[in-house]
Protein backbone atom coordinates (compact mmCIF):
# COMPACT_ATOMS: atom_id res chain seq x y z
CA UNK A 1 0.00 0.00 0.00
CA UNK A 2 1.10 3.56 -0.74
CA UNK A 3 -0.20 7.03 0.14
CA UNK A 4 0.71 10.05 -1.99
CA UNK A 5 0.13 13.46 -0.46
CA UNK A 6 -1.27 15.68 -3.23
CA UNK A 7 -2.46 18.63 -1.14
CA UNK A 8 -2.67 20.00 2.41
CA UNK A 9 0.95 18.87 2.74
CA UNK A 10 2.95 21.63 4.49
CA UNK A 11 -0.05 23.84 3.72
CA UNK A 12 -3.63 24.11 4.91
CA UNK A 13 -5.74 23.95 1.74
CA UNK A 14 -6.09 21.61 -1.24
CA UNK A 15 -6.65 18.39 0.74
CA UNK A 16 -6.17 15.37 -1.51
CA UNK A 17 -4.56 11.97 -0.92
CA UNK A 18 -4.07 9.08 -3.34
CA UNK A 19 -4.12 5.61 -1.76
CA UNK A 20 -2.85 2.68 -3.82
CA UNK A 21 -3.33 -0.94 -2.74
CA UNK A 22 -2.57 -4.22 -4.56
CA UNK A 23 -6.03 -4.12 -6.16
CA UNK A 24 -7.40 -0.56 -5.83
CA UNK A 25 -6.60 3.10 -6.26
CA UNK A 26 -8.74 5.67 -4.51
CA UNK A 27 -8.78 9.32 -3.47
CA UNK A 28 -9.49 10.83 -0.09
CA UNK A 29 -10.81 14.36 -0.69
CA UNK A 30 -10.21 16.52 -3.74
CA UNK A 31 -10.03 20.05 -2.37
CA UNK A 32 -9.36 23.47 -3.76
CA UNK A 33 -6.17 25.40 -3.02
CA UNK A 34 -6.95 28.78 -1.47
CA UNK A 35 -4.87 31.85 -0.66
CA UNK A 36 -2.72 33.88 -3.02
CA UNK A 37 -2.74 33.84 -6.81
CA UNK A 38 -0.02 31.19 -6.66
CA UNK A 39 -2.24 28.83 -4.68
CA UNK A 40 -5.10 29.58 -7.05
CA UNK A 41 -2.90 28.54 -9.98
CA UNK A 42 -2.42 25.09 -8.45
CA UNK A 43 -6.12 24.43 -9.08
CA UNK A 44 -5.59 24.62 -12.85
CA UNK A 45 -2.77 22.07 -12.91
CA UNK A 46 -3.31 18.59 -14.27
CA UNK A 47 -4.10 15.99 -11.62
CA UNK A 48 -1.03 14.02 -10.56
CA UNK A 49 -2.73 10.72 -11.37
CA UNK A 50 -4.56 9.09 -14.27
CA UNK A 51 -8.25 9.77 -13.65
CA UNK A 52 -9.18 6.51 -15.41
CA UNK A 53 -7.22 4.53 -12.78
CA UNK A 54 -9.21 5.81 -9.78
CA UNK A 55 -11.73 3.23 -8.52
CA UNK A 56 -13.60 5.41 -6.01
CA UNK A 57 -13.30 8.44 -3.77
CA UNK A 58 -13.96 9.10 -0.08
CA UNK A 59 -14.92 12.64 1.02
CA UNK A 60 -14.37 13.65 4.64
CA UNK A 61 -16.60 16.74 4.53
CA UNK A 62 -18.09 19.45 2.32
CA UNK A 63 -15.78 22.42 2.91
CA UNK A 64 -14.36 23.64 -0.41
CA UNK A 65 -10.72 23.09 0.57
CA UNK A 66 -11.68 19.38 0.73
CA UNK A 67 -14.36 19.09 -1.96
CA UNK A 68 -13.80 22.07 -4.28
CA UNK A 69 -12.04 20.30 -7.16
CA UNK A 70 -14.60 17.48 -7.46
CA UNK A 71 -16.46 19.33 -10.26
CA UNK A 72 -13.12 19.70 -12.08
CA UNK A 73 -12.48 15.98 -11.60
CA UNK A 74 -15.91 15.32 -13.14
CA UNK A 75 -15.26 17.82 -15.94
CA UNK A 76 -12.06 15.96 -16.83
CA UNK A 77 -13.77 12.59 -17.04
CA UNK A 78 -14.12 11.01 -13.59
CA UNK A 79 -17.30 8.89 -13.39
CA UNK A 80 -16.77 6.54 -10.42
CA UNK A 81 -18.51 6.73 -7.03
CA UNK A 82 -17.86 9.31 -4.31
CA UNK A 83 -18.74 8.13 -0.80
CA UNK A 84 -19.62 10.65 1.93
CA UNK A 85 -22.07 11.00 4.81
CA UNK A 86 -25.63 11.88 3.84
CA UNK A 87 -25.22 15.30 5.46
CA UNK A 88 -22.10 15.97 3.38
CA UNK A 89 -23.90 14.93 0.20
CA UNK A 90 -26.77 17.33 0.94
CA UNK A 91 -24.35 20.19 1.62
CA UNK A 92 -22.33 19.51 -1.53
CA UNK A 93 -25.54 19.77 -3.54
CA UNK A 94 -25.46 23.50 -2.80
CA UNK A 95 -21.78 24.16 -2.14
CA UNK A 96 -20.31 22.79 -5.36
CA UNK A 97 -22.77 24.72 -7.50
CA UNK A 98 -22.06 27.84 -5.47
CA UNK A 99 -18.33 27.29 -5.93
CA UNK A 100 -18.85 26.94 -9.68
CA UNK A 101 -20.81 30.19 -9.72
CA UNK A 102 -17.97 31.94 -7.87
CA UNK A 103 -15.46 30.51 -10.37
CA UNK A 104 -17.48 31.99 -13.22
CA UNK A 105 -17.83 35.43 -11.61
CA UNK A 106 -14.17 35.62 -10.56
CA UNK A 107 -13.04 34.44 -14.00
CA UNK A 108 -15.10 37.13 -15.75
CA UNK A 109 -13.48 39.79 -13.56
CA UNK A 110 -9.97 38.39 -14.15
CA UNK A 111 -10.60 38.09 -17.90
CA UNK A 112 -11.42 41.79 -18.05
CA UNK A 113 -8.03 42.48 -16.48
CA UNK A 114 -6.34 40.03 -18.86
CA UNK A 115 -8.00 41.66 -21.87
CA UNK A 116 -6.84 45.14 -20.86
CA UNK A 117 -3.31 43.75 -20.40
CA UNK A 118 -3.38 42.02 -23.80
CA UNK A 119 -3.18 38.57 -22.20
CA UNK A 120 -4.88 35.35 -23.31
CA UNK A 121 -8.38 34.90 -21.86
CA UNK A 122 -9.10 31.81 -19.78
CA UNK A 123 -12.13 29.58 -19.21
CA UNK A 124 -13.34 29.24 -15.61
CA UNK A 125 -11.98 26.30 -13.64
CA UNK A 126 -15.52 24.88 -13.76
CA UNK A 127 -19.08 26.14 -13.76
CA UNK A 128 -22.18 25.82 -11.58
CA UNK A 129 -23.48 23.27 -14.08
CA UNK A 130 -20.33 21.17 -13.56
CA UNK A 131 -20.96 21.31 -9.81
CA UNK A 132 -24.52 20.15 -10.29
CA UNK A 133 -23.55 17.37 -12.71
CA UNK A 134 -20.89 16.01 -10.34
CA UNK A 135 -23.59 15.23 -7.75
CA UNK A 136 -24.68 12.16 -9.73
CA UNK A 137 -21.52 10.42 -8.46
CA UNK A 138 -22.27 10.84 -4.74
CA UNK A 139 -23.35 7.95 -2.51
CA UNK A 140 -24.60 8.88 0.96
CA UNK A 141 -23.71 6.71 3.95
CA UNK A 142 -24.57 6.83 7.65
CA UNK A 143 -22.21 7.41 10.52
CA UNK A 144 -20.88 4.10 11.94
CA UNK A 145 -21.87 2.26 8.77
CA UNK A 146 -19.11 0.06 7.33
CA UNK A 147 -18.95 0.02 3.53
CA UNK A 148 -16.81 -2.04 1.14
CA UNK A 149 -16.12 0.12 -1.92
CA UNK A 150 -13.73 -2.54 -3.27
CA UNK A 151 -12.89 -6.14 -2.42
CA UNK A 152 -9.78 -5.22 -0.41
CA UNK A 153 -10.98 -2.04 1.31
CA UNK A 154 -13.48 -1.41 4.13
CA UNK A 155 -14.39 2.07 5.38
CA UNK A 156 -16.24 3.48 8.37
CA UNK A 157 -17.35 7.13 8.63
CA UNK A 158 -17.20 8.57 12.18
CA UNK A 159 -18.33 11.99 13.39
CA UNK A 160 -15.42 14.48 13.32
CA UNK A 161 -17.37 17.25 15.10
CA UNK A 162 -15.99 19.84 12.64
CA UNK A 163 -19.12 20.69 10.64
CA UNK A 164 -22.41 19.03 9.76
CA UNK A 165 -21.60 15.63 8.24
CA UNK A 166 -17.83 15.84 8.76
CA UNK A 167 -16.01 12.55 9.15
CA UNK A 168 -13.05 10.75 10.62
CA UNK A 169 -12.31 7.83 8.29
CA UNK A 170 -11.33 4.38 9.51
CA UNK A 171 -9.95 2.43 6.56
CA UNK A 172 -9.02 -1.27 6.61
CA UNK A 173 -6.90 -2.63 3.72
CA UNK A 174 -6.27 -6.35 3.12
CA UNK A 175 -2.98 -7.12 1.41
CA UNK A 176 -0.74 -10.18 1.38
CA UNK A 177 -2.84 -12.02 3.93
CA UNK A 178 -2.79 -9.23 6.53
CA UNK A 179 -4.99 -6.24 7.34
CA UNK A 180 -3.68 -2.69 7.88
CA UNK A 181 -5.80 0.02 9.45
CA UNK A 182 -5.25 3.67 8.52
CA UNK A 183 -7.23 6.48 10.16
CA UNK A 184 -7.68 9.87 8.50
CA UNK A 185 -8.69 12.52 11.02
CA UNK A 186 -10.19 14.80 8.36
CA UNK A 187 -10.67 18.21 9.97
CA UNK A 188 -10.95 17.43 13.66
CA UNK A 189 -13.48 19.52 15.55
CA UNK A 190 -13.43 21.12 18.99
CA UNK A 191 -15.25 19.61 21.92
CA UNK A 192 -18.37 21.41 23.10
CA UNK A 193 -19.06 23.18 19.81
CA UNK A 194 -22.68 24.34 19.72
CA UNK A 195 -25.03 22.17 17.65
CA UNK A 196 -22.43 19.50 16.79
CA UNK A 197 -21.44 16.38 18.69
CA UNK A 198 -17.86 15.88 19.94
CA UNK A 199 -15.35 14.06 17.70
CA UNK A 200 -15.67 10.26 17.83
CA UNK A 201 -13.10 8.40 19.90
CA UNK A 202 -11.15 5.86 17.83
CA UNK A 203 -9.89 2.74 19.59
CA UNK A 204 -6.91 1.80 17.46
CA UNK A 205 -4.95 2.38 14.27
CA UNK A 206 -1.77 1.16 12.64
CA UNK A 207 -1.23 4.55 10.99
CA UNK A 208 -2.80 7.97 11.48
CA UNK A 209 -3.01 10.88 9.04
CA UNK A 210 -3.75 13.85 11.29
CA UNK A 211 -4.57 17.51 10.66
CA UNK A 212 -2.52 20.19 12.45
CA UNK A 213 -4.19 23.54 11.70
CA UNK A 214 -3.83 24.75 15.29
CA UNK A 215 -1.09 22.29 16.29
CA UNK A 216 1.10 24.98 17.83
CA UNK A 217 -1.41 26.81 20.00
CA UNK A 218 -4.38 26.66 22.33
CA UNK A 219 -7.73 28.34 21.80
CA UNK A 220 -8.94 30.77 24.42
CA UNK A 221 -11.40 29.36 26.92
CA UNK A 222 -14.26 28.02 24.80
CA UNK A 223 -16.72 28.90 27.55
CA UNK A 224 -15.94 32.62 27.19
CA UNK A 225 -16.28 32.92 23.42
CA UNK A 226 -20.02 33.65 23.39
CA UNK A 227 -19.65 36.36 26.02
CA UNK A 228 -16.71 37.90 24.17
CA UNK A 229 -18.68 37.98 20.91
CA UNK A 230 -21.65 39.61 22.60
CA UNK A 231 -19.46 42.22 24.32
CA UNK A 232 -17.85 43.11 20.98
CA UNK A 233 -21.26 43.45 19.36
CA UNK A 234 -22.66 45.56 22.18
CA UNK A 235 -19.64 47.92 22.23
CA UNK A 236 -19.65 48.37 18.44
CA UNK A 237 -23.40 48.93 18.12
CA UNK A 238 -23.39 51.43 21.00
CA UNK A 239 -20.87 53.63 19.13
CA UNK A 240 -22.92 53.47 15.94
CA UNK A 241 -20.78 51.03 13.96
CA UNK A 242 -21.48 47.80 12.13
CA UNK A 243 -20.21 44.37 13.10
CA UNK A 244 -18.89 42.53 10.05
CA UNK A 245 -18.21 38.82 10.49
CA UNK A 246 -16.48 36.99 7.63
CA UNK A 247 -17.76 33.47 8.08
CA UNK A 248 -17.88 30.22 6.18
CA UNK A 249 -21.44 29.72 5.01
CA UNK A 250 -21.44 26.23 6.47
CA UNK A 251 -20.59 25.61 10.10
CA UNK A 252 -19.45 28.89 11.61
CA UNK A 253 -22.47 30.87 10.39
CA UNK A 254 -24.87 28.43 12.02
CA UNK A 255 -22.81 28.37 15.22
CA UNK A 256 -22.81 32.17 15.39
CA UNK A 257 -26.57 32.31 14.94
CA UNK A 258 -26.93 29.75 17.69
CA UNK A 259 -24.74 31.72 20.09
CA UNK A 260 -26.42 35.04 19.35
CA UNK A 261 -29.86 33.59 19.95
CA UNK A 262 -29.70 30.94 22.66
CA UNK A 263 -31.35 31.98 25.89
CA UNK A 264 -28.85 31.53 28.73
CA UNK A 265 -29.17 33.36 32.04
CA UNK A 266 -25.42 34.11 31.95
CA UNK A 267 -25.80 36.36 28.88
CA UNK A 268 -29.28 37.68 29.61
CA UNK A 269 -28.38 41.41 29.40
CA UNK A 270 -26.31 41.01 26.26
CA UNK A 271 -28.95 38.89 24.52
CA UNK A 272 -31.65 41.41 25.44
CA UNK A 273 -29.55 44.20 23.89
CA UNK A 274 -28.60 42.25 20.76
CA UNK A 275 -32.17 41.06 20.18
CA UNK A 276 -33.00 44.60 19.02
CA UNK A 277 -30.17 44.68 16.44
CA UNK A 278 -30.84 43.41 12.90
CA UNK A 279 -28.71 40.40 12.02
CA UNK A 280 -28.18 39.84 8.28
CA UNK A 281 -26.83 36.61 6.85
CA UNK A 282 -25.67 37.82 3.47
CA UNK A 283 -25.20 34.55 1.66
CA UNK A 284 -27.72 32.65 -0.47
CA UNK A 285 -25.66 29.54 0.24
CA UNK A 286 -26.02 29.98 4.01
CA UNK A 287 -29.80 30.17 3.58
CA UNK A 288 -29.90 26.85 1.76
CA UNK A 289 -27.41 25.27 4.16
CA UNK A 290 -29.46 26.29 7.19
CA UNK A 291 -32.31 24.31 5.62
CA UNK A 292 -29.97 21.30 5.38
CA UNK A 293 -29.36 21.63 9.13
CA UNK A 294 -33.11 21.32 9.68
CA UNK A 295 -33.06 18.07 7.68
CA UNK A 296 -30.32 16.49 9.83
CA UNK A 297 -31.40 17.13 13.41
CA UNK A 298 -30.05 13.66 14.25
CA UNK A 299 -26.54 15.12 13.87
CA UNK A 300 -27.22 17.71 16.61
CA UNK A 301 -25.82 17.41 20.12
CA UNK A 302 -28.15 16.93 23.11
CA UNK A 303 -28.38 20.65 23.96
CA UNK A 304 -29.32 21.78 20.46
CA UNK A 305 -31.74 18.89 20.03
CA UNK A 306 -33.49 19.80 23.28
CA UNK A 307 -34.08 23.34 21.97
CA UNK A 308 -35.76 21.90 18.89
CA UNK A 309 -37.83 19.42 20.92
CA UNK A 310 -39.10 22.35 23.00
CA UNK A 311 -40.26 24.10 19.83
CA UNK A 312 -37.40 26.60 19.63
CA UNK A 313 -35.25 26.29 16.50
CA UNK A 314 -31.96 28.00 17.47
CA UNK A 315 -31.02 28.98 13.90
CA UNK A 316 -34.00 31.27 13.45
CA UNK A 317 -35.17 34.31 15.46
CA UNK A 318 -37.23 37.49 14.88
CA UNK A 319 -34.38 39.94 14.11
CA UNK A 320 -32.65 37.52 11.71
CA UNK A 321 -32.76 38.27 7.98
CA UNK A 322 -31.37 36.34 5.01
CA UNK A 323 -30.47 38.27 1.87
CA UNK A 324 -30.81 36.52 -1.47
CA UNK A 325 -30.31 38.90 -4.38
CA UNK A 326 -27.30 41.04 -5.23
CA UNK A 327 -29.53 44.12 -4.88
CA UNK A 328 -30.46 43.14 -1.30
CA UNK A 329 -26.78 42.64 -0.49
CA UNK A 330 -25.78 46.04 -1.85
CA UNK A 331 -28.63 47.70 0.05
CA UNK A 332 -27.08 46.60 3.36
CA UNK A 333 -24.27 49.11 2.85
CA UNK A 334 -26.83 51.94 2.57
CA UNK A 335 -28.49 51.22 5.94
CA UNK A 336 -28.20 54.04 8.46
CA UNK A 337 -28.72 52.05 11.66
CA UNK A 338 -26.00 49.73 13.05
CA UNK A 339 -26.30 46.10 11.97
CA UNK A 340 -24.56 42.73 12.28
CA UNK A 341 -23.59 41.26 8.90
CA UNK A 342 -22.40 37.65 8.63
CA UNK A 343 -21.11 36.98 5.15
CA UNK A 344 -18.94 34.53 3.18
CA UNK A 345 -16.24 33.81 2.32
CA UNK A 346 -14.62 33.13 5.67
CA UNK A 347 -11.13 34.06 4.42
CA UNK A 348 -12.42 37.16 2.58
CA UNK A 349 -11.17 35.92 -0.78
CA UNK A 350 -14.44 35.88 -2.73
CA UNK A 351 -18.11 36.59 -2.45
CA UNK A 352 -20.07 39.39 -0.85
CA UNK A 353 -17.85 39.86 2.19
CA UNK A 354 -15.36 41.86 0.09
CA UNK A 355 -18.03 44.49 -0.60
CA UNK A 356 -18.86 44.78 3.11
CA UNK A 357 -15.18 45.10 3.99
CA UNK A 358 -14.78 47.82 1.37
CA UNK A 359 -17.62 49.80 2.99
CA UNK A 360 -16.61 49.21 6.62
CA UNK A 361 -12.84 48.77 6.95
CA UNK A 362 -12.27 52.53 6.73
CA UNK A 363 -14.84 53.22 9.48
CA UNK A 364 -13.33 53.55 12.96
CA UNK A 365 -16.71 52.84 14.57
CA UNK A 366 -17.10 49.42 12.89
CA UNK A 367 -15.58 46.10 13.96
CA UNK A 368 -14.42 43.17 11.84
CA UNK A 369 -14.65 39.91 13.81
CA UNK A 370 -12.72 36.88 12.53
CA UNK A 371 -14.07 33.56 13.75
CA UNK A 372 -12.20 31.05 11.58
CA UNK A 373 -8.77 30.15 10.29
CA UNK A 374 -7.19 32.60 7.81
CA UNK A 375 -4.79 30.92 5.38
CA UNK A 376 -1.53 32.53 4.28
CA UNK A 377 -1.93 34.98 1.44
CA UNK A 378 -5.64 35.60 1.94
CA UNK A 379 -7.15 39.03 2.43
CA UNK A 380 -8.41 37.92 5.84
CA UNK A 381 -4.92 36.93 6.96
CA UNK A 382 -3.45 40.24 5.82
CA UNK A 383 -6.08 42.24 7.72
CA UNK A 384 -5.63 40.09 10.80
CA UNK A 385 -1.85 40.58 10.71
CA UNK A 386 -2.26 44.34 10.76
CA UNK A 387 -1.96 45.70 7.23
CA UNK A 388 -2.95 49.36 7.27
CA UNK A 389 -4.17 49.46 3.68
CA UNK A 390 -5.60 46.66 1.55
CA UNK A 391 -6.62 46.50 -2.08
CA UNK A 392 -10.25 45.52 -2.67
CA UNK A 393 -11.62 45.56 -6.22
CA UNK A 394 -8.69 47.69 -7.37
CA UNK A 395 -9.19 50.34 -4.68
CA UNK A 396 -6.84 51.00 -1.75
CA UNK A 397 -8.85 50.89 1.49
CA UNK A 398 -7.44 52.21 4.78
CA UNK A 399 -7.98 49.88 7.73
CA UNK A 400 -9.43 51.99 10.55
CA UNK A 401 -11.97 49.50 11.89
CA UNK A 402 -11.41 47.58 15.09
CA UNK A 403 -10.11 44.07 14.28
CA UNK A 404 -11.03 41.20 16.58
CA UNK A 405 -10.26 37.49 16.41
CA UNK A 406 -12.10 34.79 18.39
CA UNK A 407 -10.13 31.63 17.60
CA UNK A 408 -12.27 29.40 19.80
CA UNK A 409 -15.09 29.73 17.25
CA UNK A 410 -12.87 27.83 14.84
CA UNK A 411 -14.13 24.43 13.80
CA UNK A 412 -10.61 22.99 14.26
CA UNK A 413 -9.32 21.42 17.45
CA UNK A 414 -6.37 23.18 19.04
CA UNK A 415 -3.19 21.43 20.15
CA UNK A 416 -4.78 20.13 23.35
CA UNK A 417 -7.83 18.88 21.45
CA UNK A 418 -5.66 16.97 18.97
CA UNK A 419 -3.45 15.52 21.73
CA UNK A 420 -6.46 14.50 23.84
CA UNK A 421 -7.99 12.76 20.82
CA UNK A 422 -4.79 10.83 20.06
CA UNK A 423 -4.40 9.93 23.73
CA UNK A 424 -7.82 8.21 23.64
CA UNK A 425 -6.53 5.54 21.21
CA UNK A 426 -6.28 2.31 23.20
CA UNK A 427 -3.77 1.01 20.66
CA UNK A 428 -1.65 3.91 19.47
CA UNK A 429 -0.61 4.18 15.82
CA UNK A 430 2.99 3.24 15.00
CA UNK A 431 3.35 6.34 12.80
CA UNK A 432 1.54 9.68 12.49
CA UNK A 433 1.56 11.70 9.25
CA UNK A 434 1.01 15.36 10.03
CA UNK A 435 -0.88 17.28 7.34
CA UNK A 436 -3.18 20.31 6.89
CA UNK A 437 -1.05 22.88 8.69
CA UNK A 438 1.56 25.59 8.30
CA UNK A 439 5.21 24.80 9.00
CA UNK A 440 5.30 26.04 12.59
CA UNK A 441 2.10 24.26 13.58
CA UNK A 442 3.26 20.98 12.07
CA UNK A 443 6.72 21.08 13.64
CA UNK A 444 5.42 21.92 17.12
CA UNK A 445 2.72 19.23 16.98
CA UNK A 446 5.22 16.70 15.62
CA UNK A 447 7.57 17.24 18.56
CA UNK A 448 4.68 17.13 21.02
CA UNK A 449 3.43 13.78 19.69
CA UNK A 450 6.94 12.30 19.79
CA UNK A 451 7.61 13.57 23.32
CA UNK A 452 4.27 12.58 24.86
CA UNK A 453 3.44 9.34 23.03
CA UNK A 454 6.83 8.22 21.71
CA UNK A 455 5.26 7.83 18.25
CA UNK A 456 7.26 8.37 15.07
CA UNK A 457 5.96 11.31 13.03
CA UNK A 458 6.31 12.30 9.38
CA UNK A 459 5.63 15.73 7.87
CA UNK A 460 5.19 14.96 4.16
CA UNK A 461 5.72 17.48 1.38
CA UNK A 462 3.40 17.77 -1.59
CA UNK A 463 3.75 14.77 -3.95
CA UNK A 464 5.68 12.69 -1.39
CA UNK A 465 4.66 9.01 -1.39
CA UNK A 466 4.85 6.77 1.67
CA UNK A 467 5.42 3.09 0.84
CA UNK A 468 4.07 0.93 3.68
CA UNK A 469 6.07 -2.14 2.63
CA UNK A 470 9.48 -0.46 2.56
CA UNK A 471 8.57 2.04 5.31
CA UNK A 472 10.03 4.86 3.25
CA UNK A 473 8.92 8.24 1.99
CA UNK A 474 9.71 8.61 -1.70
CA UNK A 475 9.97 12.15 -3.05
CA UNK A 476 8.35 12.42 -6.47
CA UNK A 477 10.25 14.21 -9.22
CA UNK A 478 8.10 17.12 -10.38
CA UNK A 479 8.57 18.25 -14.01
CA UNK A 480 9.67 21.88 -14.37
CA UNK A 481 7.15 24.34 -15.79
CA UNK A 482 7.73 26.12 -19.09
CA UNK A 483 9.87 29.26 -19.31
CA UNK A 484 6.72 31.39 -19.75
CA UNK A 485 5.16 29.79 -16.67
CA UNK A 486 8.33 30.43 -14.65
CA UNK A 487 8.36 34.10 -15.68
CA UNK A 488 4.66 34.51 -14.88
CA UNK A 489 5.01 32.97 -11.42
CA UNK A 490 8.16 35.02 -10.70
CA UNK A 491 6.09 38.13 -11.47
CA UNK A 492 3.41 36.97 -9.02
CA UNK A 493 6.04 36.32 -6.36
CA UNK A 494 7.51 39.77 -7.00
CA UNK A 495 4.07 41.33 -6.45
CA UNK A 496 3.64 39.35 -3.23
CA UNK A 497 7.05 40.52 -1.99
CA UNK A 498 6.22 44.15 -2.91
CA UNK A 499 3.19 43.96 -0.61
CA UNK A 500 5.35 42.70 2.24
CA UNK A 501 8.02 45.35 1.66
CA UNK A 502 5.35 48.05 1.56
CA UNK A 503 4.03 46.86 4.91
CA UNK A 504 7.52 46.85 6.43
CA UNK A 505 8.06 50.40 5.20
CA UNK A 506 4.75 51.45 6.77
CA UNK A 507 5.72 49.97 10.15
CA UNK A 508 9.16 51.59 10.13
CA UNK A 509 7.93 54.99 8.92
CA UNK A 510 5.44 55.17 11.77
CA UNK A 511 8.22 54.21 14.22
CA UNK A 512 5.93 51.94 16.17
CA UNK A 513 8.68 49.50 17.08
CA UNK A 514 6.51 46.47 16.56
CA UNK A 515 9.34 43.98 16.40
CA UNK A 516 6.96 41.01 16.40
CA UNK A 517 5.12 42.30 13.33
CA UNK A 518 8.37 43.00 11.46
CA UNK A 519 9.59 39.50 12.30
CA UNK A 520 6.35 38.03 11.01
CA UNK A 521 6.69 39.90 7.73
CA UNK A 522 10.34 38.93 7.30
CA UNK A 523 9.29 35.32 7.86
CA UNK A 524 6.59 35.70 5.22
CA UNK A 525 9.11 37.15 2.78
CA UNK A 526 11.50 34.30 3.51
CA UNK A 527 8.65 31.85 2.84
CA UNK A 528 8.01 33.43 -0.57
CA UNK A 529 11.70 33.24 -1.49
CA UNK A 530 11.88 29.63 -0.30
CA UNK A 531 8.92 28.71 -2.48
CA UNK A 532 10.62 30.40 -5.42
CA UNK A 533 13.81 28.41 -4.79
CA UNK A 534 11.94 25.09 -4.39
CA UNK A 535 9.89 25.63 -7.53
CA UNK A 536 12.56 26.76 -9.92
CA UNK A 537 15.91 25.48 -8.62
Amino acid sequence: MKITFLGAAKEVTGSCYLVETEKSKFLIDCGMFQGSEIEDEYNYQEFAFDIADIDFMLLTHAHIDHSGRIPLLFKRGYRKKIYATKGTVDLCEYMLQDSGHIQQIENEWKNRKRKRAGKTLRMPLYTADDGKAAMQLFCGVNYDEIIEPSEDVKVKFNDAGHMLGSSILEIWVKEGGKETKVVFSGDLGNKNIPILRDPTIIDEADYLVCESTYGDRLHEDVGDKAKKLMEIIKKTISRGGNVIIPSFAVGRTQELLYEIHKDEELYKNEIEYISKVPVYVDSPLATSVTDVFRKHLDYFDDEARSYVENGDYPLDFPNLHFTHSTEESKALNDLKEPVIIISASGMCEAGRIKHHLKHNLWRSDSTIVFVGYQAKGTLGRRILEGEKTVNIFGEEITVNAEIQNIESFSGHADQKGIMDWISSFKKKPKKVFIVHGEDSAQKVLSEKIKDVFNIETVIPSKYDTYDFESDEVNVTEIPLPSDDEILRQIEELRTENDKILSRLKDIISQNRGKVKEVGSDLAAMSDVLSRLKRRFS
